[in-house]
């Protein structure tokens, strides 16, 4: 970047070389969403998937707005890394910016003091940008997501939390094809602000970084994204990439306390089954290889024509019950299994039952008394959430959302984000907060009285 007509106290003689300094810190990649889809050879970094949408959007996937999306190695590498550093008077700010072609990121000080780091191209990563904003440089259209699987139909927001540049992904082009994440995402110009008023702070070592208004959290999960996963501690990423513990609350202007990298997982570095919340949506990273040790909507499909084999039936009405389709969506089938979420009793649906003192929706089970609601059940689709392939057992309370027995407690001990400074455990199929003593119960099924 050239500043014409800059002063010597406009810029400061002490402008730094961080192409070494900062290597590490933070390998940050440009813009937009071309070469996406590539030949059946390519290689694919791994997959983004929003949790609440059960494998598809509610008006469908269309080109970057999706439920879902694979990053695959580019035609050509877009990635960028810190170059150097300038100390500039504000009023020149604008000036020095103008260059659409050098991507920048703008730490405002005060009213008469920035700094400015450029970054140069890197052509050994990949860099795809994630947030709300429809614009090219956007990779991955993301808007807030409401209990219920349901969102803003035309992808827009008036009181949207979620930043229009949310946040970025930077892949290295070559093996082990590692992923990080770091806050904020550049903008048409090529260009961060973090303004006066955003949290930021010089480094130790002379550097700056920061934090966006409402911040990007991630969390690893401990053991892996498997049968012996457990969940993690959320932690926040700066626009650096490095690791913090939680602000006081979301957008609270003091950050919270640097996380050692050195210690397992509190790392940018995403790893299979990382979730990352950008307030009012939260992803979940899975990687190639963990990908390949998920069921397959065969599999699941398969494990749906098990389960109406048996020819499970309702214990009051002596109807068999049969699992509606996969692609079946919100319309109730007349032989649709129903259940009884604070017990687990499976039943055909039936109109009796009502508790109107205990609330609205309260019923009570012909088979053990127990009161509470009565929902139909539907097995989860999004193979990306599921830890395994086992028996779809257990449900989500109180949506009804069926799965494996480890796939419903893993997701039912994790506390997602909301708002700013609340977390609640939530189906990851439809966004519905848990309720119950667990958020989730084992079904009971009645066989085939013949």
């Amino acid at each position: 970047m050239v500043l014409e007509g800059s002063s010597a106290d406009a810029v400061s003689s002490q402008t730094l070389d961080l192409r070494r300094t900062c290597a590490k810190a933070s390998q940050i990649f440009s813009s937009p969403g071309e070469g996406f889809i590539l030949n059946k050879d390519a290689v694919k970094y791994g997959e983004l998937i929003v949790l609440g949408y059960n494998g598809s959007l509610a008006n469908g996937d269309k080109g970057r707005r999706r439920s879902r999306l694979a990053l695959s190695r580019r035609p050509k590498a877009n990635g960028v890394k810190p170059d150097v550093i300038h100390h500039i008077s504000t009023p020149l700010v604008s000036k020095a910016l103008s260059n659409k072609g050098q991507h920048s990121i703008s730490y405002t000080l005060s009213r008469s003091h920035s700094v400015i780091v450029e970054y140069t191209h890197d052509n050994e990563t990949d860099m795809f940008q994630i947030g709300r904003s429809t614009e090219s440089m956007i990779d991955f259209v993301v808007t807030d997501t409401a209990p219920g699987g349901t969102g803003n139909s035309d992808g827009q927001s008036a009181q949207s939390t979620i930043s229009r540049y949310a946040c970025r992904v930077i892949c290295e082009r070559g093996p082990p094809y590692t992923a990080r994440i770091y806050a904020a995402g550049f903008d048409a110009s090529r260009n961060i602000f973090l303004g006066e008023r955003a949290a930021k702070w010089r480094t130790p070592d002379g550097l700056m970084d920061g934090l966006t208004t409402n911040g990007v959290l991630v969390m690893h999960p401990t053991g892996g994204f498997s049968e012996d996963s457990l969940p993690g501690v959320w932690r926040e990423i700066s626009v650096c990439g490095n690791v913090y513990a939680l602000r006081e609350s979301r957008s609270a202007q003091q950050r919270g306390k640097l996380v050692c990298s050195r210690v397992e997982n509190e790392s940018n570095v995403l790893q299979d089954g990382s979730l990352i919340d950008l307030c009012g949506a939260t992803l979940l990273w899975r990687t190639t290889e963990g990908l390949q040790r998920t069921p397959t909507l065969k599999q699941l499909e398969t494990l749906r024509q098990e389960i109406n084999a048996a020819r499970p039936q309702c214990p009051v009405g002596f109807n068999t019950l049969v699992f509606p389709s996969l692609a079946q969506r919100e319309v109730v089938e007349k032989k649709q299994p129903w259940a009884y979420v604070n017990c687990g009793h499976v039943h055909g649906y039936h109109n009796w039952g009502f508790r109107k003192e205990k609330g609205e929706h309260e019923r009570e089970c012909p088979m053990c008394r127990r009161v509470g609601p009565y929902v139909p059940l539907w097995l989860g689709c999004e193979a990306g959430l599921y830890l395994d392939a086992g028996q779809p057992s257990h449900a989500f309370c109180p949506c009804g959302h069926v799965c494996s027995e480890r796939t419903v407690k893993y997701w039912s001990q994790i506390p997602l984000p909301h708002g700013t400074h609340a977390f609640h455990a939530a189906c990851p199929f439809c966004g519905t907060w848990l309720t119950g003593e667990q958020g989730q119960i084992k079904l009971i099924f009645q066989g085939p009285v013949d």
